[in-house]
């Protein structure tokens, strides 16, 4: 059986999450992307399709003065 790389693919086998865990590889790595950014989102979105956990410890937490929110676009 081939080795299950991410979330998506254990849902679609099992129906559930409850026993998928991310695994960290070298290339896990904290991002200083700004929180809300599309850069940061972009790199969630990797990190979810290899396998990952979502989150790193050491991420930025800062968000950029650039962001605008839905309601001020």
């Amino acid at each position: 059986m081939a080795r299950i790389r991410n979330v998506f693919e254990i849902i679609e086998l099992y129906g559930h999450d409850e026993n998928f865990e991310p695994h960290t590889t070298p290339e896990f790595v904290p991002t200083t992307a700004p929180a809300g950014s599309k850069q940061k989102l972009d790199i969630l979105a990797e990190r979810i399709q290899r396998g990952m956990p979502l989150w790193h410890p050491e991420d930025s937490t800062e968000s950029s003065s650039n962001l605008v929110g839905a309601s001020e676009a």
